[in-house]
């Protein structure tokens, strides 16, 4: 299956890809799209990792949302989508929520976290673990209430802008002495100002996923410049 891919970038390359170890927090709109892209492009041992169902409001947006997957586990669903892309993908799922317990079930031996959950706790101990264990990592910033997926930019946690889950996240994070955090996140001014919920729209949280899934495959087989 991955003869245009390696037509693209190489035996050697491929080969180095397929003996990475990649986690990835979250199977959502950001996250499922991460899973997809990695395991399509050789990834072949990867983590899951999600409590979550499946729900209705989740098909505007998360790749593994249909109605014959709702109210099922997405780490289920997503293992059984991944092992229908790759019979011979090896596949780890972690069907809990991260908290101050849970993180430390989380195992080490990966080159490669992804985070794209929300909760902003969860998320600085997902990073503070990998830093710790000199595990690679980048983390997801809001994606929701975007309409121009062409606003996304990766760069170091301190150069980030106008993402208010950004904020946050620079200010906790430089309080732990931590700025070198690689992020994904918009420089698009939010749309919809008084929120209840936090909309979202098909092509934002995909375009992220993809963006996500491209930096770590280049960061993998050297083709990132920084």
């Amino acid at each position: 299956m991955f003869r245009r891919t390696i037509a693209l970038i190489g035996d050697e390359l491929f080969k180095l890809l397929q003996t990475k170890k990649v986690l990835v927090f979250g199977l959502g709109g950001v996250g499922g799209y991460v899973c997809e892209m990695l395991v399509r492009s050789g990834i072949k041992n990867i983590g899951i990792c999600d409590f979550d169902v499946v729900s209705l409001s989740n098909k505007n947006r998360q790749i593994i949302a249909l109605d014959s997957t709702i109210g099922f586990y997405k780490t289920d669903v997503m293992e059984k989508r991944l092992k229908d892309i790759n019979s011979e993908v090896i596949i780890n799922k972690y069907n809990f929520k991260i908290d101050e317990n849970s993180i430390n079930k989380i195992e080490t031996d990966y080159d490669y976290y992804i985070d794209c959950i929300d909760d902003v706790k969860a998320k600085i101990m997902i990073i503070l673990k990998a830093v710790n264990n000199n595990i690679k990592i980048i983390s997801s910033m809001g994606t929701g209430n975007k309409l121009d997926p062409t606003k996304f930019k990766i760069d170091l946690i301190k150069n980030t802008k106008v993402c208010p889950l950004a904020k946050v996240m620079r200010k906790k994070l430089k309080d732990l002495g931590i700025t070198d955090v690689v992020v994904l996140y918009s420089e698009e001014e939010t749309i919809v100002k008084k929120i209840s919920t936090i909309p979202s729209i098909a092509f934002c949280p995909s375009t992220a996923g993809i963006l996500i899934a491209r930096w770590v495959i280049l960061d993998i087989i050297g083709g990132n410049k920084k």
